[in-house]
């Protein structure tokens, strides 16, 4: 008799969860996301990273996603590294025109910026997608900035943004009840 076996489905679920993110619908048809799928080794080396950021930024939520990050079965990142512009000139961005964002000096901290608001939507879309695919798979999840700040800021992700998102398969979901903290 095998017990647990359901722990053993965790990296399959991970990819057919990355698969939604992938086929979420992108603005005029142009694919921008970055998806990873993090190890053991790798998703501890981001919790460690987060709780660096946290020292670094002053921000203490970050050790309590952290320890999400630890505690969870599995960690996926989705990102964006854009290509370019929608060419909408639709200002979204906060410029009149698509080639006055693009010739605006970019500022990197976490995140590299300013990009196309269609861009970011996009993400949004497929994070959106990647979580919904998750919970229809009955896995435990939480979007995480931090984790996608730290992976980013380490560069442990080649992509201008990105949010993690850590996944659970225990009998309580470890998202739940998180002790507040800023």
């Amino acid at each position: 008799m095998k017990q647990n076996p359901e722990l053993e489905s965790i990296e399959l679920l991970a990819k057919i969860i990355l698969t939604a993110a992938r086929t979420a619908p992108k603005g005029k048809g142009i694919d921008d996301i970055v998806t990873c799928l993090l190890s053991s080794e790798e998703k501890a080396e981001l919790a460690s990273r987060m709780d660096e950021l946290s020292e670094i930024k002053d921000l203490k939520f970050l050790i309590r996603d952290a320890k999400n990050v630890r505690d969870s079965d599995s960690i996926v990142l989705i990102g964006l590294k854009a290509s370019g512009v929608s060419g909408l000139d639709c200002g979204a961005c906060g410029f009149v025109a698509c080639k006055e964002m693009l010739d605006h000096k970019k500022v990197q901290k976490e995140f590299l910026g300013p990009q196309c608001t269609i861009k970011y939507l996009d993400l949004g879309i497929a994070v959106g997608s990647a979580a919904a695919k998750a919970k229809d798979l009955c896995i435990d999840n939480r979007i995480l900035y931090s984790a996608g700040a730290a992976a980013c800021y380490f560069k442990m992700i080649d992509a201008d943004v990105a949010m993690g998102l850590p996944l659970s398969v225990k009998g309580k979901n470890i998202f739940f009840d998180r002790e507040s903290t800023r």
